[in-house]
């Protein structure tokens, strides 16, 4: 969060004050960093040096077009998991042969449109998905590029949310079963087998699970090979973690360098698929405190940010970081829970967290720029908040704040039909 700073006892996004954000554009709302983004994309960019690589950010951590078309600018691929992305990466100046398509259930008319745009590659997560996609492809025409994600049945020692990597999960393909498919692959006239790939989780930040998975896949690779196959690129997936409160994740110089001295065969491309490590500390949730209420048992502060615009403390019991904007002496500190304004008990930001507060006040929740608003709902018929881009001594609006007007613009009155 080296982005997000105190500056004579104010928080900054870079050097601009964070409650010239809230005076402009209203709270809640999103706040970005230009330069987080860019440094932790170039990060993994410089770290694999001369060898033949491809960085598909995850698109699912943080959709917003600004955000892409940032991405797209330093030359980026993208991991799509559905065709609304992909047309996201399209508007934001997006190369379509850069794009990786993934997901366990991609619908027909997502196939076509991902073929007639020209993707990289799709990566199959079944045998029967690999049928589809070759019935689709003959319809069109044209041959599908096309890498199976092989699941190593690894414990990513993640939350089981957001863990893909065992065989009890819903991704991938079994490893006993991938020579066998492949031999499918290679058999249909309209597929034609480019690489491999594997994704075991998200917010992991230990090397094991990393290691194991790629040696387990390194062994799929030489049977393989050794049956004829010439694969292109090896896709390693992405998941590596960010440093929500004490967790020490590996940096991507780390991460990157174990993968190359792990993969010996430099022919082969290596892709990788960050998402949360780029954008995840690259962001904040602006809030202001609405009420301070004290129960015999508890003290609330309630924020004007809920759930519905956050939702991993609800989801995952996640643990982010809440700071005043303006820092405020210690001694009138006390243990809030920190909660939002929806009608759910599970509606919290932050629970025991011990803050100097005072109504109106300012809160900044950290590392927020990964999997927050791209989660967020309308629950309780509340408009999506802004997001803002931190540009230099710019403030952007990248998405307007939603009006009421929006909320019911697709509905329609039963006696208007």
């Amino acid at each position: 969060m080296q982005h997000f700073i105190y500056q004579n006892g104010q928080l900054c996004a870079d050097q601009l004050p964070l409650d010239e954000v809230a005076k402009r554009f209203g709270t809640p709302c999103y706040v970005y960093s230009r330069a987080a983004i860019e440094a932790q994309w170039l990060a993994y960019n410089q770290a694999f040096a001369e060898r033949s690589h491809l960085i598909c950010y995850a698109v699912k951590a943080n959709s917003n077009i600004a955000v892409l078309n940032i991405l797209a600018d330093l030359g980026s691929g993208f991991d799509i998991v559905s065709i609304g992305e992909l047309e996201r990466v399209l508007r934001a100046g997006g190369s379509p042969d850069k794009v990786i398509f993934s997901g366990v259930g991609k619908q027909r008319h997502e196939m076509a449109r991902a073929l007639e745009a020209g993707i990289k590659c799709f990566n199959v997560e079944s045998a029967s998905e690999l049928t589809r996609l070759n019935g689709v492809a003959a319809e069109a025409g044209q041959v599908a590029p096309v890498s199976l994600r092989i699941n190593p049945d690894v414990d990513a020692d993640t939350h089981p949310y957001i863990a893909t990597g065992l065989n009890s999960n819903k991704f991938g393909i079994q490893v006993q079963d991938a020579i066998s498919i492949y031999e499918q692959a290679r058999a249909l006239p309209y597929i034609r087998v480019v690489g491999i790939d594997c994704h075991i989780g998200s917010q992991i930040t230990g090397k094991t699970p990393h290691v194991d998975a790629l040696k387990r896949l390194l062994i799929v690779i030489d049977k393989l090979e050794s049956l004829g196959f010439d694969l292109e690129h090896l896709d390693v997936g992405g998941g590596l973690g960010i440093r929500y409160r004490n967790e020490e994740p590996l940096l991507a110089q780390q991460l990157v360098s174990m993968l190359c001295e792990t993969i010996t065969d430099t022919r082969k491309q290596i892709i990788i698929e960050p998402g949360r490590s780029i954008v995840g500390n690259a962001g904040v949730l602006l809030t202001r405190v609405e009420y301070l209420k004290e129960n015999a048992d508890k003290n609330f502060a309630i924020l004007d940010a809920g759930m519905n615009d956050l939702l991993r403390p609800a989801l995952y019991n996640a643990w982010q970081n809440i700071l005043p904007v303006h820092e405020h002496s210690d001694q009138n500190s006390k243990r809030y829970d920190v909660v939002g304004p929806i009608c759910e008990s599970g509606d919290f930001l932050g629970l025991d967290r011990v803050l100097s507060l005072r109504e109106g006040d300012l809160l900044a929740i950290c590392s927020a720029g990964a999997y927050g608003f791209a989660m967020s709902s309308n629950y309780n018929s509340r408009p999506r908040i802004a997001e803002i881009m931190i540009d230099g001594a710019r403030m952007v609006e990248i998405r307007r704040r939603e009006s009421i007007a929006d909320l019911m613009a697709g509905e329609t009155l039963i006696r208007s039909i």
